[in-house]
C-alpha cells in the first residue's frame, strides 16, 4: 500500500534562493541525497519541464542513484517531479512549494506513492535534506 507523506522546514532565506538551491548542481550537490560518509559521483540536472536529473551517490563503494523528471516548475514557489531510486520509490512523484514569510520562507515537500513500510525512513530522509539544504544555504 502507498501513502504520502509531508516534512516542512522555516529557512531564513527568500524562496528564490531556496528554490533555485534545487535546480544549481553545485548547491544541490550539497544537499540532496548527501549522507557524511558517502562521495557524490554524478550530479546532473536539466532544469526544464521534461528535463531530467541524476544524483548519485558513492555509499560503501556502491553507487546509489536518485533520478527523475521535472514535471512543473513555477519559480520560485512550486516544483514538481518524478523520483526514483531503484530501491523503494520508482513511480513516485515530490511536490515542493515554498510560502514566502516575514523572516524568509516555508518549504513543504509532499511524497506521493511512498510504500507504508518506508514511512519512516523517507520522513527521516527528506527531513535531513532540508536540514541539509540550510546548512548549504549558509
Amino acid at each position: 500500500m502507498s501513502i504520502t507523506l509531508a516534512v516542512s522546514h522555516t529557512f531564513t532565506h527568500l524562496p528564490g534562493v531556496v528554490f533555485d538551491a534545487w535546480l544549481d548542481p553545485k548547491i544541490a550537490s550539497k544537499f540532496l541525497f548527501a549522507t557524511p560518509t558517502g562521495t557524490m559521483v554524478k550530479v546532473e540536472i536539466d532544469p526544464r519541464i521534461g528535463g531530467r536529473f541524476n544524483i548519485t551517490e558513492r555509499r560503501e563503494g556502491v553507487d546509489n542513484p536518485h533520478v527523475g523528471e521535472y514535471l512543473e516548475i513555477d519559480r520560485p514557489r512550486r516544483l514538481v517531479f518524478s523520483f526514483g531510486d531503484n530501491i523503494a520509490f520508482d513511480g513516485t512523484t515530490v511536490t515542493v512549494e515554498i510560502t514566502p514569510t516575514s523572516g524568509g520562507c516555508e518549504l513543504t515537500l509532499t511524497h506521493r506513492g511512498v510504500l507504508d513500510q518506508w514511512q519512516a525512513q523517507t520522513i527521516q530522509g527528506w527531513t535531513g535534506i532540508l536540514e541539509s539544504q540550510a546548512r548549504a544555504l549558509g
